[in-house]
């Protein structure tokens, strides 16, 4: 993303979006397309979207290809989350950040805490950077991501959200 923007205008901002599921297909992922149509109800463009198992190795190839990949802006992931034994979303994509945005998941288990009561201790929703790409990471029901997006998303990487917003700090993010 280049070019200077007044505070007041929205900047469209390229989002690939990644569901992790060993059964959902394009036709079944209801939580993918929540996250698509909303990115693209707010003025962003949806750039990529993919389906990939519950499986370390192929998330971390996906997402690296995406956080090499200039023209993505921000990563968002639904599924895997959760404390089974086949979640494993945290472990795959934890490590391939340069720096963790802690905020971002006890932001969502707070939000969430009102809405499911105290079975949101068993959310593992993190996010983080990379190579100047955010990533969020929100557990795969279609109600999950509808709170992560209309919540917390929408409006961090909305141009015009003051006090701060994320967008706003895309031309830092890869400064020495």
């Amino acid at each position: 993303m280049s070019g200077h923007f007044k505070e007041s205008d929205f900047v469209p901002l390229n989002l690939a979006i990644l569901t992790v599921s060993d059964s959902r297909t394009e036709e079944t992922d209801k939580s993918g397309k929540t996250l698509r149509e909303r990115a693209l109800e707010a003025g962003h463009q949806v750039v990529d979207k993919r389906i990939v198992p519950d499986d370390v190795y192929q998330m971390r190839a996906v997402v690296s290809a995406w956080i090499a990949d200039t023209d993505v802006h921000v990563i968002v992931s639904t599924g895997g989350t959760g404390i089974t034994g086949r979640d494993s979303t945290p472990e795959a994509l934890q490590p391939l950040f340069d720096k963790s945005i802690e905020g971002f998941g006890e932001l969502y288990r707070a939000i969430s805490l009102e809405e499911i009561g105290s079975s949101s201790i068993q959310s593992r929703a993190i996010a983080g950077l990379a190579n100047g790409t955010l990533i969020f990471c929100l557990p795969g029901s279609t109600g999950a991501c509808r709170t992560g997006w209309d919540k917390i998303l929408q409006s961090q990487l909305d141009m015009r959200t003051r006090p701060c917003n994320f967008a706003q700090m895309f031309p830092r993010l890869l400064e020495d």
